[in-house]
């Protein structure tokens, strides 16, 4: 009795593949697909409950997999993957393009919040060479004035008792 019981609770390759109307290629696939693992009997044929045979057929039923002789125009595989391939690679192109321009903006700014503080550094050192120079022509102007000073002084000639006496100067000297 209890052989009956299993008998009529699985199913053969065969009677699968009629209720799927599925060649053994697309039912490897579902199976795959659902994580299926067909049994063995002992005599090593292989046998499918009742329940995977209803997952392998919701399965079907929600990725649109029918019989190859009732489709009309299959997809290639190639095409498909590159046109995964193709919108990848585009993702990947906006996502640099994206990175880039982040990038770009943030160096930007960095690079004006640096300079801002420039111009007024560069007005600064332009008053202080300016300042520099003054300070230069002044220098200049007293060393002359120190000479004039030095050879007014020595025209003078010491007398005794604190005096002093200026002779005259001689222009060819």
């Amino acid at each position: 009795m209890l052989k009956e019981e299993v008998k009529e609770k699985t199913l053969s390759p065969q009677q699968v593949r009629a209720i799927l109307n599925a060649d053994n290629k697309e039912i490897v696939e579902l199976c795959k697909r659902a994580s299926i693992l067909p049994k063995k009997d002992k005599k090593g044929q292989t046998y499918f409950s009742y329940e995977e045979v209803r997952n392998l057929r919701r399965l079907q039923a929600k990725k649109g997999v029918s019989n190859p002789i009732t489709v009309s125009t299959p997809v290639p595989a190639a095409a498909t993957a590159a046109q995964k391939q193709s919108s990848a690679i585009k993702n990947i192109l906006v996502s640099l393009k994206e990175m880039e321009t982040k990038l770009s903006d943030r160096i930007a700014k960095v690079i004006d919040e640096k300079l801002e503080g420039m111009d007024e550094v560069v007005v600064e050192l332009i008053r202080c060479k300016t300042d520099n120079e003054t300070l230069r022509q002044k220098i200049i102007d007293l060393n002359k004035e120190i000479y004039q000073l030095k050879n007014d002084l020595g025209c003078y000639k010491h007398v005794g008792f604190g005096m002093y006496r200026k002779k005259e100067k001689n222009v060819w000297e």
